[in-house]
């Protein structure tokens, strides 16, 4: 079976379809490498200039007298210490219960196989279909209703189960050998005693990929925590930054940002080879 493409693999193969396909490589390569990397870029450089070198027409590249302050300026004025770990805090609670729910979730729908296993699951990709500020309000007002605004519990709980993770999490566990849980199963190992011993074992690639989303969104996320978290000691790095940037200078802000930025970036340095083996894991069964 032959497959028809713009370029024949003998164009390609010769000396100018060679430099054309080098070209377009590189040309593609280097413009959304560019486009991704170039606001981080911005926002560093920016902090390390002055609020005048910052306010200039046309905008400098590169900073002319490169400074440090503004990050230890930015540290001390929106107290990022508490702020990060608050969010910390959040992030830690919220990649735990995610665990816990969703991952036996996952497993239930696909190796317990309960009765209406393929409606649940279909209403849970369902919700993905909902745009978030539609459920804002009503999520809102069920933790006022519970008397979790302000408290870990307000983010905790509306992270705990997400339709996404626990497809994720399915489609995976659908890829493991049936024949290894039987295994398990005629050693005398219950359901909770294989999830432990046989299937997270086998699961870190896509367990690292949900740590991941839980752990950035928790770290992105604004209108809901700037919602159920009012106190100034209780907020999220993003919504405690948001609430002092039009009382400092624009340098400070970058320098802010900087910081708040780093944790998802060292998150997503060490966990980065996860990603990709997480997603196309279950791609393939068998």
């Amino acid at each position: 079976m032959t497959t028809r493409t713009i370029i024949s693999p003998l164009q390609l193969g010769s000396r100018w379809g060679k430099r054309v396909y080098w070209l377009v490589l590189v040309t593609v390569l280097v413009t959304f490498t560019l486009a991704f990397v170039f606001p981080l870029y911005w926002m560093i450089t920016g902090a390390m200039k002055t609020g005048e070198e910052i306010a200039q027409m046309p905008p400098t590249f590169f900073p002319a007298n490169p400074s440090l302050d503004a990050f230890l300026e930015a540290w001390e004025l929106f107290d990022i210490g508490t702020l990060l770990r608050n969010t910390g805090v959040y992030a830690l609670g919220a990649w735990a219960f995610t665990m816990v729910i969703d991952v036996t979730a996952a497993f239930a729908l696909s190796k317990l196989r309960p009765m209406f296993g393929g409606f649940i699951l279909g209403a849970m990709l369902a919700t993905l279909m909902i745009p978030p500020m539609v459920v804002l309000i009503p999520l809102y007002v069920t933790v006022v209703d519970l008397g979790l605004l302000n408290t870990p519990w307000a983010i905790w709980f509306p992270a705990a189960v997400n339709g996404f993770n626990i497809f994720l999490l399915k489609r995976f566990f659908d890829s493991i050998p049936r024949e290894l849980l039987e295994a398990a199963e005629i050693d005398g190992a219950g359901a909770a005693r294989v999830l432990w011993s046989v299937v997270l074992p086998v699961s870190r690639p896509i367990l690292g990929v949900v740590s991941i989303f839980t752990v950035v969104n928790v770290f992105r996320d604004f209108v809901y925590p700037f919602l159920v978290l009012s106190d100034s000691d209780k907020m999220t790095v993003s919504v405690g930054l948001s609430q002092t940037a039009g009382q400092v200078t624009q340098n400070a802000i970058m320098g802010g940002l900087v910081i708040a930025s780093i944790p998802t970036v060292i998150v997503f340095f060490l966990f980065q080879r996860h990603i990709m083996a997480g997603l196309t894991a279950g791609s393939i069964k068998g």
